[in-house]
């Protein structure tokens, strides 16, 4: 079966051939590494997102919260219901539309939100160190672009 896309130059192809192998296990030795250092507050990685998310806007619609994190419908109502579990947050009706809830940071969450933020902040210094602006332009660019490449519910 041949495929539309264009031959990919050599420096690509050679380089390619590892790029999802790279991205792949440095995915996964981050995740680890981030859960090691989330034991203190038991905030996880998908806890940490939402707290983000609410950090910068208090009070946004499940239905938003879901886009930005690039959750389903299932995976933001379980990620809620163990927060609000755990005092974090607290999900209530919109005043506007009686179906919809939004979603509030507790004084728990606020707290578990600076916490995570320092945790990320020193993960980011580790993540860059040696290397210099104009590279992790790049890196973040590239990063970037799986959004529009790879776009959710792209099978």
């Amino acid at each position: 079966m041949r495929s539309n896309s264009p031959a990919p130059s050599s420096a690509a192809h050679h380089a390619g051939r590892r790029l999802v192998f790279l991205l792949n296990v440095a995915q996964r030795r981050l995740q680890r590494y981030a859960a090691l250092r989330s034991g203190d507050s038991g905030v996880s990685a998908a806890q940490s997102g939402l707290l983000l998310a609410l950090g910068q806007r208090d009070g946004v619609a499940m239905g938003e919260a879901a886009a930005a994190l690039d959750l389903n419908p299932p995976g933001i109502s379980g990620l809620v219901d163990r927060m609000t579990a755990a005092k974090l947050i607290q999900r209530r009706a919109d005043a506007k539309d009686g179906r919809a809830w939004r979603l509030w940071l507790t004084p728990a969450g606020r707290a578990a939100l600076e916490q995570t933020k320092a945790e990320l902040a020193n993960i980011n210094a580790r993540l860059t160190e040696g290397f210099s602006e104009a590279e992790i332009e790049v890196v973040a660019r590239w990063l970037a672009s799986f959004q529009s490449k790879f776009p959710k519910g792209d099978q």
